[in-house]
């Protein structure tokens, strides 16, 4: 369970921002909507976590730090030797050449052993530049926290010269003296280990493709055809996703799968048509759920953690909730899958509670801020966040005239 999110020149954000997903002790509970931060642990996250605010008020920006953090750990191995890493620092001259910081705490298996449980890890990444100007790792750290004593135990420890120091946790005989000849300054400890068949980097690595995003973190532009090959290349999912347009009316029957003169086809039965209905053919709103609905299964199926920027585009407010449902019910998600989404449909803030809702909003001179309904004084449990959210209580609501 990810229940803690820091974020430091990072796109639309300057300041340091940290997002504390802990829900507070005296919180009753609320069925299905909050989990232990692991197993036995007292202490509980949201599974649902929804950011508010305006158009560019930095809502995307949350998302593509927690996707950027699990593509580094996973792929930037991947990025050629001194080429930029793939984000942006925040658009101010004196921004440019300072620092960002990104960290977040998690829970995992005990790197001691698998058998004593989960316990909270924490890891951080802090980027700037080179003195010929190229991006560059100053700072790569990972740790946990032991269940007996609570101490803070370090397994890597990674400074700007790109000297790596580890715990005995972490595992590393044999490893060091190739770890010093591959690792490049854009690339992390984890996803270079991986690639040396690391046994504790690997299963980060493999921890990391549990995060399911539709945020491009490489400059490349994801396409409706890749949609499309990872249906075909699927089955299963498929059959899920019939099984789900059996349950809420998107208009349709089923979907299928044929072969094209030019790869597989997306086709679409409906009810009262005599021929099947191609995916370019279908409306918006069903073009939208097919799209999502592989990073939300596959976070339901994995225990992973789904991103999802503007999940409510096109898809209907009554379609909403019960996603969210799927989150909340445990038989639908025995492993505490979470999903981060951003919206703009504010009607959604009448389906949460308080510790679920994230807002958004910017300062006079652009910089973003991150702040909790549940930071907010004299917020009650019965209030009807919808309507005080839109009369500007909360603020995080666009500025008109």
């Amino acid at each position: 369970m990810l229940h803690q999110l820091e974020i430091e020149n990072f796109y639309a954000i300057l300041d340091p921002q940290v997002i504390d997903l802990r829900v507070a002790s005296n919180v009753p509970d609320t069925p299905g909507r909050f989990a232990p931060l692991w197993e036995r642990s007292s202490e509980r996250a949201p599974k649902v976590v929804g950011l508010f605010g305006a158009n560019a008020s930095g809502k995307s920006t949350v998302l593509r730090a927690l996707s950027f953090i699990a593509w580094f750990a996973r792929d930037s191995f991947s990025l050629a030797p001194g080429a930029p890493l793939p984000f942006l620092r925040f658009n101010r001259s004196d921004a440019i050449q300072k620092r960002t910081r990104l960290a977040i705490q998690l829970a995992g298996v005990n790197p001691v052993d698998w058998l004593l449980g989960e316990v909270r890890y924490g890891y951080e990444v802090v980027l700037g530049r080179s003195p010929d100007g190229h991006d560059q790792v100053l700072r790569e750290v990972m740790h946990y926290w032991a269940h007996d004593s609570g101490r803070k135990v370090r397994l890597f420890e990674r400074d700007a010269q790109g000297k790596v120091k580890t715990g005995p946790e972490f595992g590393m005989t044999g490893f060091t003296q190739a770890l010093g000849k591959v690792l490049r300054p854009n690339a992390s400890v984890i996803s270079t280990l991986a690639q040396l068949q690391h046994g504790f980097a690997t299963t980060l690595r493999e921890a990391a493709q549990h995060v399911f995003t539709n945020m491009l973190i490489e400059r490349t532009q994801t396409v409706e055809q890749e949609m499309v090959q990872f249906y075909a290349s699927n089955p299963p999912l498929v059959e899920a996703l019939n099984r789900e347009i059996e349950r809420v009316d998107l208009g349709i029957q089923a979907m299928r799968i044929e072969q094209g003169p030019n790869g597989p086809l997306l086709l679409f039965s409906h009810e009262g048509l005599d021929g099947p209905v191609p995916l370019h053919w279908e409306s918006e709103g069903t073009r939208a759920f097919v799209w999502i609905y592989p990073f939300l299964q596959r976070a339901l199926d994995t225990g992973g953690i789904a991103l999802l920027d503007e999940l409510d585009t096109a898809i209907h407010p009554l379609l909403l909730p019960e996603i969210l449902r799927w989150f909340y019910d445990p038989k639908r998600n025995p492993n505490n899958a979470q999903l981060w989404m951003t919206c703009h449909n504010a009607s959604l803030l009448e389906d949460l509670v308080k510790e679920e809702i994230l807002f958004t909003s910017k300062t006079g001179d652009g910089r973003s801020e991150v702040y909790a309904l549940s930071d907010v004084q004299g917020v009650r449990r019965d209030d009807n966040y919808y309507r005080k959210y839109l009369s500007g209580i909360y603020g995080a609501v666009p500025r008109i005239g």
